[in-house]
């Protein structure tokens, strides 16, 4: 994989991680999960997972240690079980959520809440949110050992990922704010790739 590449899916996630709470309704009622704002709100989540790990890929080959490496397989374990419970809370409560609003019956909302806080989905959406931190520390650390990258580049998307399940029980405008932190990080990462990028075409060029 190209750094440009990289550079690519690591601003595109850092990006879509915006989109995400900017987009989404900040309620959670029968209204909310029913409009098409929840849907391409949570589904750009969901892309920005896959593109996090593209890109945690992506500085492994760049970096080429046995962190980065740790780091790129942490996080796809994390994306993997974080992503069916987005799946489930774009599409199925959607689902649920229209029927509600077209019958009538607001009893039909317990499912929602029925899946939301089912055992087993909660703890595979907290475990994998809890290895995407891990795996984008490791991936931070990794960056300022190297001197591959700017040694700073990789800690604010490092933060944001370790924030984002507290970010759940902050007021929405802090979500929006998480989300800001994590597109910053996202787009700094990218650059710093891309000034490396650059800097071995010259020296490629020059040889």
């Amino acid at each position: 994989m190209s750094p440009r590449f990289t550079s690519a899916y690591l601003a595109l996630a850092g990006i879509l991680f915006f989109l995400y709470p900017a987009v989404r309704p900040s309620g959670d009622d029968a209204a909310a999960m029913a409009s098409q704002a929840w849907v391409t709100g949570h589904l750009a989540a969901m892309i920005g997972f896959i593109l996090l790990g593209l890109g945690v890929l992506g500085l492994h080959q760049m970096l080429g240690d046995r962190l980065s490496l740790r780091a790129a397989v942490v996080t796809w374990v994390g994306a993997g079980l974080t992503l069916p419970y987005y799946g489930a809370e774009d599409f199925g409560l959607n689902v649920i959520a229209t029927r509600s609003l077209a019958s009538g019956d607001a009893t039909l909302m317990e499912l929602a809440e029925q899946f939301r806080y089912g055992p087993v989905a909660m703890s595979m959406f907290a475990l994998g949110l809890a290895l995407l931190g891990v795996g984008t520390v490791m991936a931070a650390v990794s960056v300022w050992r190297s001197g591959v990258l700017q040694r700073w580049s990789a800690v604010p998307l490092a933060a944001g990922f370790a924030l984002f399940i507290p970010q759940f029980f902050a007021p929405y405008p802090m979500r929006i704010a998480h989300g800001a932190l994590i597109m910053a990080g996202g787009l700094w990462l990218a650059w710093s790739c891309g000034v490396r990028e650059r800097r071995e075409r010259r020296t490629s060029s020059h040889s």
